[in-house]
């Protein structure tokens, strides 16, 4: 058993750091919300603090799920802040999705007071959070990969550690440019045979078992096909990682004609007011234009 302090309890976070308690760790928790946070120590037996450093003084790991660049450097820096109250040998392990560049600048401070810290970005959305299936990029020193993977694999199918610190993050990167055309193609795809008088399910009974197959087309083809987009990962949160993808591309000099176009399809559903509706919202775009 560990001591784990877990910091962000959205739709990801809180039911991670309920497998976490299930896994046989004493976990406290963090959030913005403080009742969020008591919500979530009455429901699993945990404990809760108001501050990052309160929650994780004491912890071996302490994991973080929150939302942006700002919202990570806020919960690990500063006085009340998680490096503060962490001891020498203590591993931070970050499942937010970030740039490459915010996390090499965390794990260089981290490392200044002895402390690990892994990039651990997530796929599998809301679904693989509360199932306990999702899968994990990390990035970071090997000797703390190694240290934090029987934690994450707590509630994970999958974890692997493609390199140093920001490796996750790029290979998270990687993961957003392949849904994000993948979604598009599929709602064109979807919103052709509708347009041509097909049936749609029927189409992708035939064609979801060859080359044109993808999670994406047998988990959403029907919820598409029903114009009903309540499937977890957010219109918001795709344009946001799809930002770091597309700032990070003029860095490495990666061009991703795709990603730009699909990415201004994204900000099209925003306008219509889909910025809570999941990625598999860009067919409601073609459905209201065509």
């Amino acid at each position: 058993m560990a001591k784990v302090a877990f910091l962000g309890l959205g739709v990801m976070g809180y039911p991670m750091a309920g497998y976490l308690v299930k896994a046989g760790h004493k976990v406290k928790v963090y959030n913005r919300t403080t009742s969020k946070a008591e919500a979530w120590a009455i429901e699993h037996g945990g404990t809760f603090a108001e501050t990052p450093r309160a929650s994780v003084e004491g912890c071996d790991f302490v994991m973080a799920c929150v939302g942006n660049d700002d919202d990570l450097r806020s919960v690990c820096l500063g006085e009340n802040g998680a490096f503060a109250g962490m001891a020498p040998g203590a591993t931070f392990v970050d499942h937010t999705t970030v740039s490459a560049k915010v996390t090499r600048e965390l794990h260089a401070t981290a490392a200044e007071d002895g402390v690990s810290f892994v990039d651990a970005p997530i796929s599998g959305g809301q679904a693989g959070a509360e199932s306990g299936q999702l899968v994990v990029m990390c990035g970071g020193d090997e000797v703390a990969y190694t240290k934090s993977e029987p934690m994450i694999m707590s509630y994970a199918k999958a974890c692997r550690r493609l390199g140093e610190s920001g490796s996750g993050q790029l290979t998270k990167m990687v993961n957003q440019i392949c849904i994000a055309g993948l979604v598009q193609g599929l709602s064109e795809g979807l919103h052709f045979a509708q347009k041509a008088g097909l049936d749609g399910a029927a189409v992708v009974d035939v064609i979801g078992g060859g080359a044109a197959g993808s999670w994406q087309m047998i988990n959403r083809f029907q919820t598409m096909l029903d114009d009903h987009f309540e499937h977890g990962f957010a219109v918001d949160w795709m344009r946001k990682d799809l930002g770091i993808c597309l700032d990070t591309a003029d860095e490495v000099g990666a061009s991703l004609p795709v990603t730009a176009l699909v990415d201004q399809f994204y900000k099209d559903v925003q306008k219509l007011g889909g910025n809570r509706w999941d990625t598999s919202s860009l067919i409601k775009r073609l459905n209201s234009v065509g």
